[in-house]
């Protein structure tokens, strides 16, 4: 399903990461997939409150918990400053989608990095 919001549309997710070595542009590939995925969640379920929301982001936010152990085999890993780049892409979707007052916490409460 393609995404129609033209903001989400145009931006490219995880930059920072594919603009750093220590991060396999390959792994990153999955993570900008898992985003986009969560996008294309949002618009065909559209979440009509931040709880709902939430629901969609823990499940995005699981596939990292996943991804994080791809990192590890490649030598790299989430650790802080991909953690906060992660974290302020779920920032973006949200506000992108309308939840600009969704908690950045609960947007991926559930995260093991």
């Amino acid at each position: 399903m393609p995404i129609t919001n033209q903001q989400v549309a145009g931006h490219v997710f995880l930059l920072q990461m594919y603009d750093d070595p220590y991060f396999p542009d390959r792994v990153v590939d999955e993570g900008k997939a898992i985003l986009r995925r969560l996008c294309e969640r949002i618009e065909a379920e559209q979440p009509s409150d931040p709880a709902s929301l939430y629901v969609l982001t823990q499940a995005a936010t699981e596939e990292f918990n996943v991804l994080d152990e791809g990192f590890v085999a490649a030598g790299s890993g989430i650790e802080t400053v991909a953690r906060e780049w992660i974290c302020e892409e779920f920032r973006f979707v949200a506000s992108a989608y309308g939840f600009t007052s969704a908690d950045a916490e609960e947007l991926t409460a559930g995260r093991d990095w």
